[in-house]
């Protein structure tokens, strides 16, 4: 029998010059740049390098952005499609639903080319803000602000979803999340919209699946159960008691630890640091201590460290997102990198679809 290898772990699947872990630097580098150092700037300026390969120039870069504020209003067939949708439905039900329908009415859908790629991937990235922004709001009760064209993306995005204009401190946390969590090579949705690529579906086809893969809480849903546990921890003080509880009954301690990071998540510390700097600005050093304490017990008892959901979790809430809105957010960030990759995967194409080894039962005959 073929070796097995659970999960794919290992196994080197294609080529790739999107992004990489540089096991030298400990740096996760989008188009060989450090995302510590991308962090600095525009996420719209971000969107543009791993799409292009190349930083855009400043005339390129503000085309880019008169196209995003040209695209932020919610359309009104997915505002209809999403009002047939019941209220407890989940912000990522709402989101997959969302792109589906935008692919629907694409008039580009089945255009393959990469100018075309390249504009269905601009209108993703200036519809999600939107589409979340509605998925937490109609469930209050609320109306969607109309968007801001004088504010940047990060700052928009925020307004849409809370209804108040963010200052600096929380503007630049929200736009260092959305870098730090753009793209991340050949995980799970990724390589999800990487196999429906394969197959010559179109862009929203491979997106939607993207988005479903996130939904799962080992993948994209470990932010929003990380502002849960903070919740059940409750101060500082209860974090060694919980996590003593929770590591006696073998219970996963979601924010911690990476597949593919052996001395620590390279995102964390930027992370981190704007998240300190937030919680300070809001008063709120209760969640600076209680994440380090529990951060230092994990440590302590396990030799862990946190990945780039354990700061961005407590970021968001503070940031006024309802915690299942947590992941919706991470989807409108990494809608950036899945793009990337669709258009990667279309310009050198190969039907992804790997061998299995079989272990039901051997040949047998219906009974007479």
């Amino acid at each position: 029998m073929s070796e097995i290898h659970k999960g794919l772990a290992g196994v080197v699947a294609d080529t790739t010059a999107v992004s990489k872990v540089d096991p030298e630097s400990n740096s996760l580098l989008y188009r060989g740049y450090p995302v510590q150092e991308l962090a600095t700037r525009g996420f719209e300026e971000v969107a543009r390098l791993l799409w292009d390969g190349e930083l855009p120039t400043a005339e390129e870069l503000e085309g880019f952005r008169e196209r995003e504020r040209a695209g932020r209003a919610l359309d009104d067939r997915v505002r209809r499609v999403v009002d047939e949708l019941p209220l407890s439905a989940h912000p990522m039900d709402v989101v997959r639903t969302a792109v589906s329908v935008l692919g629907a009415v694409d008039e580009q859908a089945a255009d393959h080319s990469r100018a075309a790629e390249l504009a269905k991937a601009e209108r993703l990235f200036a519809a999600l803000p939107a589409v979340v922004g509605y998925a937490q709001r109609r469930r209050h009760g609320q109306d969607l602000p109309a968007p801001r064209d004088d504010l940047g993306y990060a700052a928009n995005f925020l307004w849409t979803v809370t209804g108040e204009e963010p200052d600096e401190v929380a503007t630049r946390t929200f736009e260092t999340s959305l870098v730090l969590y753009a793209e991340h090579s050949f995980n799970a949705s990724t390589f999800a919209a990487r196999v429906v690529t394969s197959t010559l579906s179109d862009l929203h086809s491979a997106v939607t699946a993207a988005v479903g893969a996130l939904k799962g809480p080992l993948h994209g849903g470990a932010n929003e159960a990380v502002w849960t546990v903070f919740q059940e921890i409750g101060s500082a003080q209860g974090a060694a008691a919980w996590l003593a509880e929770n590591l006696a009954a073998h219970r996963k301690v979601m924010g911690f630890g990476h597949r593919v990071y052996r001395h620590g998540d390279s995102r964390v510390p930027t992370m981190h640091a704007a998240l300190r700097e937030l919680a300070t600005a809001r008063g709120r050093t209760d969640v600076l201590d209680l994440y380090d304490a529990l951060e230092s017990e994990m440590l302590r008892a396990k030799d862990i460290r946190p990945n780039l959901d354990y700061p961005a979790g407590p970021a968001y809430h503070l940031l006024g997102l309802d915690t299942d809105v947590f992941t919706p957010v991470f989807v409108a960030s990494r809608v950036v990198g899945w793009s990337a990759h669709v258009m990667e995967q279309r310009a050198a194409n190969s039907l992804i679809r790997p061998l299995s080894a079989y272990d039901g039962p051997g040949l047998r005959h219906l009974p007479a």
